[in-house]
C-alpha cells in the first residue's frame, strides 16, 4: 500500500504528548459542540450555522455517526474558501494537520483485506471507530477519525506481537463503510471454507495425489452467494472492465482490469475460490459439472444505482482448476457519441462517409481489449434507423440492443460466422455486422454480401490499418474482389486519460516526441500535460481512456497498390500521402491536446507503426 500522505513532519507519537484543537488535554473524543465551535473560530461555518446544526433534532442514523459526518450532511459552504463546500474530506485534512497525524485516503484495492481483518476483531474496530490499513512485520497502520482518542492503542498493542502502531487520520464514513465491507466479506471467505463438503478435486492437477481431501463449500452456499454479490458490486464500483479469478496451487486471486491495467484485489481460499467460479457458472447458465474445456455465458444484472450491467462470461481449464474472466459491459456506452469516444475531425469525417455507403466493407482492426466492439457497436446504434434492418452475427453477443437483430455463433452445431451470413443474406438485411473475419470462408462469404447491395462491418487482428489488406490476401481473397468490395480500415488502439481533476503542465521531453513522432517531423507542443495522482484518480494520474485512430479509406489512388504480391511500405506510403494519420501521430495529436501523455501512447502503439 503507498505511504501516506503526510499532513505535518511532527505526528503524535502514541500515549504521548495529546492536544485537542492545539490546546493540551489528555484523551478526548472529538464532540459536535466542541467541532462546531472550533469551526465558527476558523471562519468555515457562522454562528448561526453552528446553532441551527446544535438545536435540529438527531435522527437515528445521525446519533451513531461521527460529528463531522452530520456537519458535512448540511451541504454548508466554506466561508474560507469561498465556492467550496464543507465536506467531509476537508474536514478530515484539517483534522489530520490539526492533529499533526498523517492523512490516509482509503483506497480499497491498495488494502490486503486478509492481512488488515486479522488485526482486530470487527466488534473491537466498530467499537473504537479504526480500521487497520496496512500490515506489515514491523508496523501496522491503524485509521482513525478520533485522532485524540488512545485506549484501543493499550489493548491492541498486547496482540501485535511486537509490531508498532502508526496511526493516520482518515475520513470516518469511509472507516465505517471500509470495514463492514472488509469484514463481511473476510467473514463470508472463512465460513465458506469452514462449512465445506468432500469434492473431487481432479480440476487440479497438483492436488490428484489429494483425492477426497479437499473441502469445496456448496456453489449456492449464502456465504459464497455474498462474496459474488460483493466481488460484482465492487467491480462496478471501481469502473473495472474485467474481473479475473485465477486459480493457483493453494489459494485464488481476484484481479480487475481498471483503464487496461490489472489491480489485485483479493486472495481467496482455493477451495472458496472454486465455489465462487462455480455459483457465477450458475448465474451465467453454464455446465457447471464441466471443468476439462472452456465454456461461455452471459449474467444480466443491476448495479445498486439500478442501472443494468451486461457480463460476459468466460472460463479456461488451467493446471490448478478452471479461470474465469467477466468481461463488464456498460450499457451507456452506446450513448456516446464519437467525440467521447475519440475520433474527432478528418477521421471522424473518413469514417462516417465509409460507414454511410450502401454497400461495401468496412473493417476495424486491433488486438483484443482495443475498442473494437464499442466502435462497432456505436456506429451501428446511429445506422441502425426505422428504415434499415442491422443484422449481427457475433461469437458471443456482447451486448443485448434491441435494434439490431442479432445471432450467435453456435460452434456445437456447425453454426459459425460463415453460415451465419449466409443464412443473414436471407433475412433482407441492409448492414451485416460480422463479429470477425478469421478465416478465408467467412471473408468470402463477407464479399458476396458486399457485391450483393450491402454494407458489412467486420473485425480483424491486425496491428495497423494497412495491414489489414495484406492480412485478407493471406487469408486467399483475390485482390480484384477487395478493390471492388473494401471501402477502408480503421485500427484503434485504448490509451488512458489524464484525471481532469490533478493533470499538471509540464515541459515536453523533446527525446520521447521524436520518438513518438518518427520518421515525421512534428513540431512539439508548447507545453503538455503529466499525470500527478489525487483522491478522484486513487493517485493513479489517469481516468478513463479514449480511442487513437488510424482510418484508411481505399482511394483510387491505392487501388493499383493492391495485388498479390502487395508492398505493404507502398501501401502505408500512399495512404499518408492520403492523408492518413497513424495510431502515433493520432496520439501524438491527443498528447498534445492534454488528454494523455507520450509515455502512454507509446505504451499501447507498435513502435513499427510509422
Amino acid at each position: 500500500m503507498a505511504e501516506p500522505q503526510e499532513a505535518d513532519k511532527a505526528t503524535t507519537p502514541a500515549g504521548g504528548g495529546k492536544a485537542v484543537f492545539g490546546v493540551s488535554a489528555e484523551e478526548r473524543l472529538i464532540d459536535l459542540p466542541g467541532l462546531l465551535e472550533e469551526f465558527v473560530t476558523e471562519g468555515f461555518i457562522s454562528r448561526r450555522q453552528a446553532e441551527d446544526v446544535i438545536i435540529a433534532p438527531r435522527t437515528q442514523r445521525e446519533q451513531g455517526m461521527h460529528p463531522m459526518e452530520i456537519v458535512a450532511a448540511r451541504d454548508y459552504e466554506n466561508r474560507a474558501e469561498p465556492g467550496r463546500k464543507l465536506d467531509l474530506e476537508f474536514m478530515t485534512l484539517w483534522l489530520a494537520e490539526r492533529a499533526r497525524q498523517p492523512y490516509l485516503r482509503i483506497d480499497p484495492l491498495k488494502i490486503n483485506v486478509n492481512a488488515v481483518t486479522e488485526v482486530m476483531s470487527y466488534a473491537f474496530a466498530q467499537r473504537h471507530h479504526i480500521l487497520a490499513v496496512e500490515v506489515s512485520d514491523d508496523e501496522v497502520v491503524i485509521a482513525s477519525g478520533q485522532p485524540w482518542m488512545y485506549q484501543w492503542e493499550g489493548m491492541l498493542t498486547q496482540t501485535l506481537r511486537g509490531r508498532r502502531i502508526k496511526r493516520v487520520v482518515a475520513n470516518p464514513a469511509d472507516i465505517t463503510r471500509y470495514a463492514l465491507e472488509f469484514y463481511t466479506m473476510a467473514r463470508s471467505v472463512s465460513r465458506a471454507e469452514n462449512d465445506g463438503r468432500e469434492v473431487s478435486a481432479i480440476a487440479n492437477f497438483e492436488q490428484l495425489l489429494e483425492l477426497g481431501q479437499l473441502k469445496s463449500p456448496d456453489a449456492n452456499d449464502a456465504h459464497v452467494v455474498n462474496i459474488v454479490d460483493w466481488l460484482l458490486n465492487y467491480a462496478f464500483e471501481q469502473r473495472a472492465s474485467d474481473i479475473h479469478i485465477e486459480p493457483r496451487r493453494d489459494k485464488g486471486f481476484v484481479r480487475f482490469r481498471i483503464d487496461g491495467v490489472l489491480h489485485h484485489v483479493y486472495e481467496l481460499p482455493a477451495a472458496v475460490n472454486a465455489a465462487v467460479t462455480s455459483r457465477l457458472k450458475i448465474l451465467g447458465r453454464m455446465d457447471v459439472a464441466e471443468k476439462r474445456r472452456p465454456q461461455d455465458g452471459r449474467i444480466k444484472t443491476k448495479r445498486p444505482d439500478g442501472d443494468e450491467v451486461e457480463l460476459r462470461l468466460s472460463t479456461l481449464p488451467t493446471a490448478f482448476g478452471e479461470k474465469m474472466v467477466m468481461r463488464i459491459f456498460d450499457p451507456d456506452v452506446l450513448l456516446r457519441s464519437f467525440t467521447e469516444l475519440g475520433l474527432t475531425g478528418d477521421d471522424h469525417e473518413r469514417w462516417r462517409a465509409m460507414t454511410a455507403a450502401n454497400n461495401g466493407i468496412v473493417l476495424v482492426t486491433g488486438p483484443t481489449g482495443s475498442g473494437k466492439t464499442t466502435t462497432l457497436y456505436s456506429t451501428l446504434k446511429q445506422l441502425a434507423t426505422p428504415e434499415v434492418n442491422v443484422c449481427t452475427i457475433e461469437d458471443p453477443i456482447e451486448m443485448v440492443e434491441p435494434t439490431f437483430n442479432q445471432m450467435q455463433v453456435q460452434h456445437n452445431i456447425d453454426v459459425g460466422f460463415a453460415e451465419g451470413v449466409k443464412a443473414l443474406l436471407r433475412q433482407d438485411p441492409d448492414i451485416i455486422m460480422v463479429g470477425e473475419i478469421r478465416d478465408l470462408e467467412t471473408a468470402e462469404m463477407a464479399v458476396q454480401a458486399a457485391l450483393t447491395g450491402h454494407l458489412v462491418i467486420s473485425t480483424l487482428h491486425t496491428n495497423d490499418a494497412p495491414t489489414a489488406i495484406t492480412r485478407l490476401l493471406d487469408l486467399g481473397v483475390p485482390s480484384y474482389m477487395i478493390k471492388a468490395t473494401v471501402l477502408g480500415v480503421m485500427a484503434q488502439r485504448l490509451v488512458r486519460t489524464l484525471c481532469p481533476h490533478c493533470k499538471a503542465d509540464a515541459d515536453v521531453d523533446l527525446e520521447a516526441w521524436q520518438l513518438l513522432t518518427q520518421p515525421f517531423k512534428v513540431k512539439p507542443p508548447k507545453k503538455v500535460c503529466e499525470p500527478v495522482g489525487c483522491l478522484e484518480c486513487r493517485d493513479t494520474g489517469y481516468m478513463g481512456r479514449m480511442g487513437i485512430y488510424e482510418v484508411l479509406p481505399l482511394t483510387q489512388q491505392v487501388h493499383p497498390l493492391i495485388r498479390d504480391d502487395a508492398d505493404l511500405d507502398g501501401l502505408r506510403k500512399q495512404a499518408l500521402r492520403d492523408g492518413m494519420r497513424t495510431l502515433r501521430l493520432s496520439g501524438a495529436q491527443k498528447v498534445g491536446a492534454g488528454f494523455t501523455t507520450i509515455n502512454e501512447v507509446l505504451r499501447v502503439v507498435p513502435l513499427s507503426d510509422a
